[in-house]
Formats: C-alpha cells, structure tokens, sequence
C-alpha cells in the first residue's frame, strides 16, 4: 500500500500507530510522516523526551530537526518539552497534546524515556488523542517504549524494563539493519532476549512497521524481522506479515 493511501481515522478509532527503525525526521522520512498525518490536524505534537538525558544541546537537536520537518511537510510543529516527571504531570506543558495529528516520540534512551512518562498526565492524553484518530509514531526509543517490553540494548540504554504497552505481546530492536551481525551473540543476553510470551521483531533503519485499520504493514527502504523464527525471516515493503503473530490494537 503506498503511503499517499493512509486512510483518516474517526473519534473513537484509534488512528495509525508506526514502529520505525531509526530516521525521524529526516528529509528521507518525509514521506512517511506527511501521509501519518494527512487528513487529520496538521498539528504534528513533537516529544523529544528520551533524548532529555543526554544534555541540552542533544534535546535542541532533536527540537530544531523536527521544527524543519514540519516545515518541509507544511504542518505546524508544536514541540512538548518534557524533561522530567514533574514536566510530564504539567498540565501547562501537556496541553498541547490534545488537537494533535500526529504524536511523535523520537529517539534517545527507552529507559529513561519510559519512567518519565509512565502512568503520567502526558502518556494518559498521548494515548487518548490517538484513541480519537490521532497518528502515533516512535522511533528508535520512542518505538521501543510504545511496546509490551524494552530490551536493555548498551550502557546508554538501561536494562531490560517493561515499556508502555500500547502493543502488547512484542518488542522491537531498531537499527536492525546495522546490529544483525551481532545478533546471535545479543540474543544471549538475557536483557536483550524478551519473557516467552513476547516476540522480538528488529527493524531496519529508515523502515517503519505501522498499524492501520486492523492491518500491520512495512514502509521504507528496509524491512522488519521476524526474531523467534530461526533463522530469522525479513519482511520488506509490501510481504505480507499475516504469519507473523502480530496483535490488534
């Protein structure tokens, strides 16, 4: 399905939810995110919140790409700052969630981006405004938080800890593409390896796997993998991943 085909969501059905592998807000993802958003609010709500550990300068950078972004789209970029718990129980600085038409967590550190918006103010309207059709998107941290389950991949990312669970049953490495090689050997870690009752998918880099209307499909130019088959399969842009266990949302 090509992207210009994202269909628009109504109140109370959830608008489409993207996992992507690493590329927010680039020139090459422009695509992708101007069809998430389509239709709906031109609104594009920007929470640059796992990147906050990593000093101010990494936040601005995150803030400035997506200000550009939204120019290159033509939407309004309406960045949410959320540094901290407090921040992210401020109904000042959460009040810009609502009306949005698309909800992006960008990349960063899963763990600290997870016990910062956990069971706050910010997550509950997050999850609200795409329960109304508003479009969702993580990448990078941001897709491994939105899941059941985070892997602890490197020293910057924390140990394995349980993300916000929008998608149960799965968890996802991004940048798959450029960590396949060292795959048989994370998959003996036991922070990387996920409880039996949750599957690990790796996607590529500039690649997004996105939910829509009951239907789980790969957009990009790489592809999504299949991590509790051996040897593992990939999924690239059009396969269908009907015999992939992937849940409804």
């Amino acid at each position: 399905m090509p992207a210009s085909s994202y269909a628009t969501s109504g109140p109370d059905i959830p608008g489409p939810l993207a996992l992507i592998g690493s590329g927010e807000y680039l020139q090459e993802m422009a695509e992708i995110e101007s069809a998430l958003i389509r239709g709906r609010s031109p609104r594009y709500v920007q929470i640059p919140t796992a990147a906050a550990a990593e000093g101010t300068k990494r936040l601005q950078y995150w803030i400035d790409l997506g200000i550009a972004q939204a120019e290159r789209i033509g939407v309004e970029a309406v960045p949410v700052v959320l540094e901290n718990r407090r921040d992210a129980n401020d109904p000042a600085k959460t009040e810009p969630i609502a009306g949005a038409g698309l909800i992006y967590l960008s990349g960063g550190r899963p763990d600290f981006l997870v016990a910062t918006l956990e069971e706050s103010l910010a997550l509950s309207q997050i999850i609200a405004a795409w329960r109304h059709g508003a479009a969702l998107a993580g990448c990078s941290a941001g897709a491994m938080a939105i899941c059941d389950w985070v892997p602890g991949v490197g020293p910057l990312h924390g140990g394995a800890r349980k993300g916000f669970g929008l998608i149960k049953g799965i968890a996802v490495l991004p940048h798959f593409d450029r960590l396949a090689g060292r795959i048989p050997d994370l998959l003996r870690d036991a922070a990387i390896r996920p409880p039996n009752d949750i599957s690990l998918l790796g996607i590529d880099e500039e690649t997004a796997l996105i939910w829509e209307g009951g239907i789980w499909r790969v957009e990009g130019k790489g592809s999504v993998w299949d991590l509790s088959q051996h040897p593992r399969k990939g999924f690239g842009v059009g396969m269908d991943l009907g015999e992939v266990n992937l849940p409804q949302l």
